[in-house]
């Protein structure tokens, strides 16, 4: 009930979603500041059988999904040698992949909250040239005009306030010819707006894919690993909570997606040349 409370008052007043999430957030890297902890996705699992398994370090392996998220939004296009900005950097893991993996010239991260830009900071961008996190609003994003060649938005624009807002950020800070790569999910009368959104953008869409299975696959085989985290690690009084938020088998998310109440979505998009 408080579930189903909290995100009808989050459409009716999207203010009041913004602030809530940056207290959430704020609030879970203060008590889990563990490098163990470096996503908040969903993940992603491919559903071909036989299909070509995604080559990672072992010291990833915990969190293959997840990255597997990461890498099927990032990798759309060839990131090697450009300037990339994440919007909604989070605890820093997905950044961090990307830095590693997909070879860009440089790799910054910005979020809301500045708890998880200190934290991001110290697991990762402290010790590697290249890669940084600051502290920012997605709605009034601290860069220069034409500053990034792609921009990554990995499971963050649903907290947003302005949806349209956002999008102008990224189309003014993009370079000509920049690739936005983003990917949420949204109910279904949601995703029409978000249709009208993308249009009014004035980025031009280079292809889009409904995820949703997807996503549901890789809730399932990481479910166990996601459970014993939250015990291991959560305050008792809290772990209810940390489910719902971790997506768990039997969650209201969870369900949500697998009746297709809530649409999971990727897209690529591209700044006029």
């Amino acid at each position: 009930m408080l579930t189903t409370m909290y995100t009808t008052l989050g459409r009716i007043w999207p203010w009041f979603r913004k602030v809530t999430k940056l207290g959430m957030y704020q609030f879970m890297a203060k008590i889990h500041q563990k490098k163990s902890w470096s996503f908040m996705n969903y993940g992603y699992a491919p559903l071909e059988e036989g299909a070509e398994t995604l080559p990672l370090d072992q010291a990833d392996e915990p969190n293959r999904y997840c990255i597997q998220l990461y890498h099927h939004v990032a990798g759309a296009v060839d990131l090697r040698g450009k300037r990339v900005l994440e919007v909604g950097s989070g605890r820093g893991g997905g950044a961090d992949y990307v830095q590693r993996y997909l070879k860009p010239y440089t790799m910054v991260g910005v979020d809301y909250s500045a708890r998880a830009v200190e934290l991001s900071n110290r697991h990762y961008g402290a010790h590697r040239v290249g890669l940084a996190y600051v502290p920012g609003d997605a709605e009034v994003l601290p860069f220069d005009d034409n500053s990034f060649d792609a921009v990554i938005n990995v499971e963050s624009s649903h907290c947003y306030r302005a949806m349209d807002v956002f999008l102008a950020e990224v189309a003014r800070i993009l370079r000509p010819g920049g690739h936005f790569l983003f990917a949420d999910f949204r109910s279904g009368d949601q995703l029409t707006d978000l249709d009208a959104q993308l249009r009014r953008s004035g980025l031009v869409e280079r292809s889009r894919q409904d995820i949703t299975p997807n996503v549901v696959r890789a809730l399932d085989i990481d479910h166990a690993r996601k459970q014993s985290q939250i015990q291991e690690n959560a305050p008792w009084w809290i772990t209810t909570l940390f489910a719902q938020f971790a997506g768990l088998k039997g969650s209201r998310i969870y369900r949500q997606f697998q009746d297709r109440a809530l649409i999971y979505m990727r897209f690529v998009l591209q700044k006029a040349a």
